[in-house]
């Protein structure tokens, strides 16, 4: 348990495009100028710098720093910074894993004010095109059958949950729809101003049966920064603080193929996760008012909303089917609020940590809510993360 010793103090986001037509190192030294800025500090303060360089990885391509990725030593040289901390979260659940490595840093005395990024590039061609002209280990027994990229990979726990739980994709299309009406209002999203229909989403084939088009996050070019300091310290700067109560990171689930994620790993390794949190945390689900759930790929909502114990398992389907998640109905769970990845763009969990921290410090304007505790979801449950922001301490 962090007992709240860490705050968020402050954040910068750029608008989100298909594809920019800056590079991307360009607007990731602006973001987190603004950034810093914003919570009242000058460069020279900023003595941390903590991000996740991993993904996307599309077609094979050449990674080449400050232009397909910015990793933080990167940003920190650029921004003429002389940091005492530098680091980089390796795994998935990109943006938690660093909201972690930072809590640990700040508790620790390694860095006082840090700066936490993420910055997404999408290249021209296929996001998940197939390069690959022989392939060896693991992966010849799924690749050369068609059994390729996250599209396989989510469709085949989607159709398990169908199938299961006797679920259908008219259910789906509630998700979509409630993402894409809430990022449809936000400035920065990409489909800002472009909500989607129920029937425009059945009307949408399946690409990897039962996934569609729309049951995928669009791939995306944006950058967005977070400031975190001590609690101390963040009573005299200018916003408001939001607290990080505490957070887990999942193990994995059992050795598999490639992109073999059976749905019993992910409702196992989901109420794993989940459990580590509250045990971390001392919070329950009851005390929990935004839960902000990943939504990479929209089976993802569900999975999520089982595993947190928002609904019971199985039930997912039938929770949202009853306008449970609509955002705009008294009492309902408001877990798109943000309009997450759907309504945003392919933004690897920015849009849950930044719903979080707007609501909870009062900054979301129009769309503010009276919440005081949120969950930033992010990845699947089983192979991602979660943290957990209080806008009081815990």
């Amino acid at each position: 348990m962090t007992a709240s010793r860490v705050a968020v103090v402050g954040y910068a986001h750029s608008t989100i495009e298909r594809r920019g037509d800056r590079a991307l190192g360009a607007l990731a030294v602006d973001t987190a100028r603004a950034a810093i800025a914003d919570a009242g500090l000058t460069v020279d303060q900023v003595d941390g710098f903590v991000s996740s360089s991993l993904l996307p990885s599309a077609g094979g391509r050449q990674v080449v720093d400050g232009v397909s990725i910015v990793s933080s030593s990167w940003l920190a040289r650029s921004l003429g910074a002389s940091p005492r901390y530098v680091a980089g979260f390796d795994g998935i659940g990109q943006l938690s894993g660093s909201v972690g490595m930072t809590v640990n840093a700040v508790l620790s005395g390694a860095a006082d004010y840090v700066l936490v990024h993420r910055a997404l590039h999408n290249p021209a061609g296929s996001y998940h095109g197939n390069p690959m002209r022989e392939i060896r280990g693991a992966m010849q027994w799924t690749a050369p059958q068609g059994y390729f990229g996250p599209l396989a990979m989510i469709a085949l726990p989607y159709t398990e949950y169908l199938q299961r739980y006797g679920a259908r994709r008219e259910s789906m299309a509630v998700v979509v729809t409630e993402a894409r009406k809430n990022g449809a209002r936000i400035p920065w999203s990409y489909w800002h101003g472009r909500p989607l229909t129920v029937e425009q989403y059945l009307a949408e084939p399946t690409l990897s049966d039962p996934i569609c088009r729309l049951d995928c996050d669009i791939p995306v070019e944006g950058v967005a920064t977070f400031v975190l300091t001590s609690a101390e310290r963040a009573r005299d700067l200018p916003n408001r603080p939001v607290y990080v109560a505490g957070f887990a990171g999942s193990a994995g689930g059992p050795r598999r193929l490639p992109l073999h994620w059976p749905l019993d790993d992910i409702q196992h390794g989901g109420a794993d996760t989940v459990q580590r949190l509250w045990q971390r945390t001392g919070l329950t689900v009851n005390d929990v008012d935004l839960p902000q759930v990943y939504d990479g790929f929209s089976p993802f909502v569900w999975f999520w909303l089982e595993a947190l114990g928002v609904c019971p398992v199985g039930e997912a389907h039938r929770f949202v089917d009853s306008g449970a998640i609509d955002s705009d109905k008294p009492g309902a769970v408001p877990a798109l609020s943000g309009g997450g990845a759907l309504g945003n763009g392919r933004m690897h969990g920015v849009p849950q940590m930044l719903e979080c921290y707007l609501q909870l410090s009062r900054r979301a304007g129009e769309r503010q809510r009276d919440v005081s505790v949120g969950l930033a979801c992010q990845s699947a449950p089983h192979f991602g993360g979660v943290v957990a922001y209080t806008s009081e301490p815990h």
